[in-house]
């Protein structure tokens, strides 16, 4: 697949991007962290949420659907959320630097763009997906902006040291849950015993149960779980609600919601971008040692936290603690995944797959609902009601459906459509003009121009 090097986008005019402009090795990157998404977001859309990090809580945690987890530990959680934070951050750069240069008001168009998407996210994940990425994205946005003119490396070191908090925070989560735990289950114990709880006690078991209701739920607490999300629709987006409302009542700068994160990887990303790393500009050599050092960090840092996690049974504490390598591990992962897919744009290797992937890729904000769709349909009330009836390694025979389909559909799309349906939605809000959507529509205006 031949890719378009930074320096020679063109930069024309205040419009959406246009075919013969995209990076295709960008938007290829974009399409396999897409699909990737989906390895974890489906734990989440058939299961408990509790059930994402824990396979003792559902789902099955031996056999098959312990080495199904061990291996989305190790290869895939967060990590496929890393690349599509860090391809947010290269588009932000990308979006500003064609407008301006082609003397757009960059402002206007990129604030506009941004709360337009700030919007669909709020309506999918009240009606979809609580896991949503599309708002808390958003938000974070807003204050990116700024950051659009500062030099690549300058923005390696802002993600850095963001992602060195964020590891910090986890070191810090470990010693807090862990008292939260041992002073929750002595007051339980105390009150069992007879004896009177003081008020400290008693905020200690409130803390306590309100961590194990979230985290380690009852078979009772299960079922009513279960019975809300193969509800009715409105039971359903009422069950949806409880989840979402909490982390959007958040301030978006608070490291609880998962800002810090989010903000580490698409600095990242826009500093990469910069350095020309996501168009595949860079020397063969460069991708070879990206990926051999990612990798070579990477898997056996997770290999050594999954490992901890199953030895000590999935104890949260000793769980919080080993993700205090969990940036370096993800993001090395993450790096590793990304040199493959730029040495494949590279060399126009297995170009079946990477034009797939770049479809997809180019329609991400459509697939990406789509998958929420189909999902929302297979596992709640709104269709079959499939929500915890599947053990973890079955889940999986659906992402391999849905990956198949988008595989042939968005290429098939393309053919005839400049955008996925939902781009082409937000690209005529964001532009305030209704763009066109066929391919031959677009080159009847340009022969009447």
């Amino acid at each position: 697949m031949a890719t378009i090097p930074v320096s020679e986008v063109s930069l024309s005019a205040s419009a959406p991007v246009n075919q013969a402009e995209r990076i295709t090795s960008l938007d290829t990157l974009r399409g396999f962290a897409l699909l990737g998404i989906l390895l974890m977001n489906i734990v989440a859309m058939s299961m408990t949420f509790a059930a994402y990090d824990d396979p003792t809580v559902a789902g099955g945690s031996t056999g098959a659907n312990l080495w199904v987890w061990t291996a989305m530990h190790i290869l895939a959680e967060g990590k496929m959320r890393c690349l599509f934070s860090m391809v947010f951050g290269a588009s932000v750069i990308l979006l500003t630097s064609r407008l301006e240069r082609s003397g757009a008001p960059s402002a206007d168009i990129y604030y506009r763009r941004t709360l337009w998407l700030m919007l669909f996210g709020i309506l999918h994940a009240y009606f979809l997906w609580a896991g949503d990425i599309l708002y808390p994205y958003a938000l974070c946005g807003l204050a990116l902006f700024p950051f659009r003119n500062i030099a690549p490396r300058k923005l390696l070191l802002i993600g850095g040291i963001i992602a060195v908090l964020d590891m910090a925070l986890y070191v810090g989560g470990g010693f807090f849950f862990r008292e939260v735990i041992s002073k929750g289950q002595a007051a339980i114990a105390a009150e069992q015993s007879g004896k009177k709880l003081t008020e400290e006690q008693q905020s200690e078991k409130r803390s306590y149960e309100q961590w194990r209701r979230s985290n380690r739920p009852t078979a009772e607490e299960l079922k009513k779980d279960g019975d809300e999300w193969r509800g009715s629709p409105a039971k359903v987006i009422a069950a949806r609600a409880k989840v979402v409302s909490p982390g959007h009542n958040k301030a978006y700068y608070s490291p609880l919601w998962g800002s810090w994160d989010i903000f580490s990887m698409m600095f990242i990303g826009m500093g990469l971008f910069k350095l020309g790393v996501f168009s595949a500009e860079r020397s063969t050599r460069f991708y070879v040692l990206t990926t051999l050092i990612g990798y070579g960090i990477g898997l056996p840092l997770n290999s050594i936290s999954a490992w901890i996690i199953i030895k000590n049974h999935f104890d949260p504490a000793i769980h919080t603690f080993a993700q205090s390598s969990y940036d370096i591990g993800r993001l090395s992962v993450a790096l590793g995944h990304m040199g493959v897919i730029m040495l494949l744009c590279k060399f126009g290797a297995m170009k079946w797959l990477t034009s797939s992937l770049g479809a997809i890729g180019q329609m991400a904000f459509s697939n990406y609902i789509t998958q929420s769709i189909i999902t929302a349909f297979l596992f709640t009330g709104y269709g079959f009601a499939l929500y915890g009836k599947l053990q973890r390694y079955q889940i999986y025979y659906v992402v391999a459906a849905i990956w198949v389909f988008q595989m042939i559909v968005s290429p098939i799309w393309l053919r005839h459509f400049r955008f996925g349906p939902l781009e082409w939605g937000w690209r005529s809000l964001t532009y305030w003009k209704r763009q066109p959507m066929r391919l031959d529509s677009t080159r009847t205006m340009e022969a009447g121009a």
